[in-house]
């Protein structure tokens, strides 16, 4: 990966590569060598029953957690939007998401993880990542790979933002990438506070 062009950077790779664990360790190796810094935003996770995965929740990096997508059908979720097995609890999505993605002062890192399928069923998410995109604050979010040579035409607008740079992942460069992307956030967040 070369030197970045912009302040967004979209980890992208085939589902189980370890994007959303590429990016929690970045955000864990900024919290160790700069505590100061107000990192905000959210990641993804699986819900399992024992080896099964029912769901997914979506976690805020302070910790409030709420149900993503669930296999698990109920009355209440019958009319929740479908992908594959999954149904998307989009009250509960909504509720924890969009408020991480409100544009604050004093905000250095957003973390999007993920700008999906799922989450692109709320007709609120797309609108507030783009606030994020255009906001002046570091982005590091994940999002899927073309599946069948297809993009989800939302992702692929962020895919070619003149402000993101796409690291493509896979098991040989994790490690690297990993290093490059937290070492070009370390040096965007010195430039914008010798700017200030």
């Amino acid at each position: 990966m070369s030197v970045a062009s912009g302040k967004c950077f979209l980890v992208t790779g085939p589902r189980g590569v370890g994007k959303t664990t590429l990016v929690m360790r970045v955000v864990e190796s900024l919290r160790a060598s700069h505590p100061e810094l107000n990192i905000q935003g959210f990641y993804t996770r699986e819900i399992r029953e024992g080896s099964a995965r029912v769901g997914f929740e979506v976690v805020t990096l302070d910790g409030r957690r709420g149900t993503l997508a669930t296999s698990i059908a109920s009355r209440k979720s019958l009319s929740w939007p479908c992908v594959g097995k999954y149904r998307v609890d989009l009250p509960s999505f909504e509720t924890i998401a969009l408020p991480e993605l409100e544009v604050k002062e004093g905000t250095d890192l957003f973390i999007i993880d993920e700008v999906g399928k799922m989450e692109l069923f709320s007709s609120s998410f797309y609108p507030a990542v783009l606030r994020v995109f255009e906001s002046n604050t570091p982005i590091l979010a994940t999002i899927p790979i073309p599946k069948y040579g297809r993009d989800i035409p939302e992702v692929s607008g962020l895919r070619n933002h003149p402000k993101a740079t796409v690291c493509t992942l896979n098991a040989g460069n994790r490690d690297a990438i990993k290093e490059t992307i937290y070492a070009q956030i370390v040096s965007l967040l010195r430039e914008q506070r010798m700017g200030e």
